[in-house]
């Protein structure tokens, strides 16, 4: 495969000495340390389901089963503020392009989208509709629109302005839903078709112009029938060259976006198998979650450069896939690689250490800063050591992670 533009993100606020982007190498994916862990802010055995930063990528909201969601300054890395849904519950906190608000799907009581001001705790609107749990929910890149999918079999169109749906689609099979980094496309994967589905946001009604089935002939080697995985997130990359099909199983996929083939299979390997949320292979976290749409939706997460992808595991760990390496370097840096197709099966490049106390089930990459937070039953922010990564001299790397 190849990979896009070479790109890079802001590090966060350091020394004029210090480099003003980091490209996200091998060597510097390697090296990413936890930065701060948050322990005390949700409650004891209770595990935060969704990370989102707003557009600047200054403030994180979390949401969690303790049905509270959690402000944090990524500038300062303080709490900023707790905020309650004890009626309705949480779930997919997500900023709108204000910092101050969000949205987000209720989990008891009923099945409404909650629009939510942070300044005052005030509600907004409700938008209502779905009549069942939502189990995704994503703002446009562009606009103030934002697609949702719910285990009703349907997915919805809303805009913050208005409390109804602008677009209606009736699906089987218990959709997730991504919009492409253009805003004009968005995806549909099916988990009881195994099927992915790409629209024309303009033609929110009519047909799919591509319709792609998920066939795993690697699962099927292994077990008949193959243990299908539950799909449980679908995300674009930044370049909007490739989809990735997250599942709560031991396997993700990574698809080509305007051919919808699969070219990629990530998992960890056999001796390692602990990359799902389903199960582990040792104790105590033999099956620590029954399959279902919506465990999380987050556990998995493209780099902001469209080339690595990292994802959350039932042990806790966060391993990392290099999956578009530039053609230049791929004989040269990985000379056994497999050629791209649906057997094609990469393992991790390198994995962190990260919520040993239980599974890691949500991700987020800052938009503008070389950051990544990561949630389990506590909360971690990451930076890159480019000490380690051999871009800066140790002094100016320490002033860094301060």
């Amino acid at each position: 495969m190849e990979t896009g533009p070479t790109a890079s993100t802001s590090t966060a606020t350091s020394p004029t000495s210090l480099p003003s982007s980091v490209v996200l190498t091998p060597p510097v994916m390697k090296s990413w340390k936890l930065s701060k862990v948050f322990k005390s802010h949700n409650e004891q055995g209770k595990s935060y389901t969704s990370l989102s930063f707003d557009d600047r990528g200054e403030m994180l909201i979390t949401s969690g089963e303790d049905e509270t969601m959690q402000l944090f300054d990524v500038r300062t890395g303080k709490h900023k503020k707790q905020l309650y849904s004890k009626k309705y519950g949480v779930h997919l906190a997500r900023f709108t392009h204000k910092s101050s608000t969000v949205i987000y799907a209720s989990t008891k009581g009923n099945d409404d989208i909650r629009y939510l001001s942070l300044h005052d705790n005030n509600y907004l609107r409700y938008f209502k509709g779905h009549k069942k749990p939502v189990t995704a929910l994503q703002m446009s890149p562009v606009d103030d629109t934002f697609l949702s999918g719910a285990t009703d079999d349907t997915v919805r169109l809303w805009d913050l302005r208005a409390p109804s749906a602008q677009g209606l689609l009736n699906v089987a099979g218990h959709p997730c839903v991504a919009y492409d980094p253009s805003g004009t496309v968005f995806a549909v994967v099916l988990n009881l078709r195994s099927t992915v589905m790409l629209y024309d946001l303009s033609q929110f009604d009519k047909q799919p112009f591509l319709c792609v089935h998920i066939d795993d002939p690697v699962l099927r080697k292994r077990t008949y029938p193959p243990r299908t995985p539950i799909y449980t997130s679908v995300s674009f990359s930044n370049d909007g060259k490739w989809l990735l099909v997250g599942t709560s199983g031991d396997v993700h996929y990574v698809l080509d976006s305007f051919e919808g083939t699969v070219v990629a299979r990530l998992e960890c390997p056999p001796e390692q198998i602990a990359t799902g949320l389903e199960r582990a292979i040792t104790a105590p976290y033999d099956r620590p979650m029954e399959p279902a749409a919506g465990i999380s939706s987050e556990e998995v997460r493209w780099t902001p450069d469209g080339r690595y992808v990292v994802s959350g595991s039932v042990d806790g760990r966060l391993h990392v896939w290099d999956v578009a390496p530039p053609e230049a370097d791929l004989a040269k840096l990985y000379p056994s690689r497999p050629s791209p197709g649906p057997e094609c099966t990469l393992h991790p490049m390198t994995s962190y250490e990260g919520h040993l106390g239980g599974p890691s089930r949500a991700l987020a990459f800052n938009p503008r800063q070389a950051m990544m937070a990561s949630a389990g039953f506590e909360l971690a922010f990451w930076l890159p050591s480019l000490q380690e990564a051999g871009l800066v001299k140790k002094s100016e790397d320490a002033a860094m992670q301060a």
